[in-house]
């Protein structure tokens, strides 16, 4: 199994970025705006993929949302996303950017996905609603999973990252690196994601990348601190508790590769699961990875 968890490892190095800032209530535009001028950043610092807030394009606010869907939540083809596509095509540069989505079931809490060539691909939606969210929003069901230069990311928003299974389901489908979008609160978020980051990361031997919010937003105090760690869980880049700015880094395959073959947690758990099917996350199916 282990042999068959390496054959899988990408070979060349990939920059990803975290943006972290504080978004206008309810304005569309200049949050996309903004959106657009982080990205600029971000592939100026040579990353060839950007990661959000959650909800960022609107900021938090559930009773704005809520008020005016039509206003404040988005679908695959809204016009007011053309500067996002513009500046993905322009720079090659992907964005994950958190939103509002309108759908069938209803409302979800959404990571909008662009490619670098300005493709809007499938969003995911949120799977873990906090308690008061689900008043709102529809849970998503099901993971999503995207290919970047044959690294495999599979995203998350917020609450998502503090059940160790969503993380666990996406790299037993392949995941080499776990991208939240999120809100957490100066109250207790930046307590919780300090657990539970390194725990997703180092547990399944992945990459994790952590895009907060700086300021308030919805009316939570948030606390920044965006950061991504390495698949031993370490911290490798991270944000100030209150600045708008862009981190980057580098995912190594030699890294992922090192401690892959040190760490097997991973592929004993993948070669029990598939000895006794003893574990199942039907509710979290993934199906195949779009390119970016």
């Amino acid at each position: 199994m282990l042999n068959h968890i390496q054959a899988l490892l990408p070979q060349t190095s990939l920059r990803i970025a975290a943006a972290q800032a504080q978004p206008i209530s309810g304005d569309v535009t200049g949050n996309i705006a903004r959106t657009v001028e982080l990205t600029a950043l971000a592939a100026d610092a040579g990353a060839k993929l950007v990661v959000f807030p959650e909800k960022f394009l609107t900021g938090y606010e559930p009773d704005l949302i809520a008020g005016d869907p039509a206003k404040y939540a988005f679908d695959a083809h809204d016009a007011r996303l053309e500067p996002i596509r513009d500046i993905c095509r322009q720079r090659e540069i992907a964005v994950i950017v958190g939103a509002a989505t309108r759908g069938e079931r209803g409302l979800h809490i959404s990571s909008l996905v662009f490619s670098r060539s300005g493709a809007q691909l499938d969003s995911y939606h949120k799977q873990y609603l906090y308690s008061s969210e689900t008043r709102i929003y529809q849970p998503g069901t099901q993971g999503r999973m995207l290919e970047l230069d044959g690294w495999r990311l599979a995203l998350g928003v917020c609450y998502d990252s503090g059940f160790a299974e969503h993380a666990r389901h996406a790299a037993v489908n392949g995941a080499h690196a776990y991208l939240v979008s999120a809100l957490f609160s100066v109250q207790t978020g930046y307590h919780q994601s300090r657990i539970w980051f390194p725990a997703r990361a180092f547990d399944n031997t992945m990459y994790a990348l952590l895009s907060n919010h700086v300021g308030t937003t919805g009316g939570w105090a948030t606390c920044g601190a965006s950061a991504i760690w390495s698949p031993s869980g370490d911290v490798i880049a991270q944000a100030s508790r209150e600045r708008e700015e862009v981190i980057t880094a580098l995912l190594d395959p030699a890294v992922l590769a090192d401690v892959r073959e040190r760490e097997t947690m991973l592929a004993d758990f993948r070669e029990r699961d598939e000895a006794v099917h003893a574990i199942r996350y039907n509710e979290a199916h993934y199906p195949s990875g779009d390119s970016l």
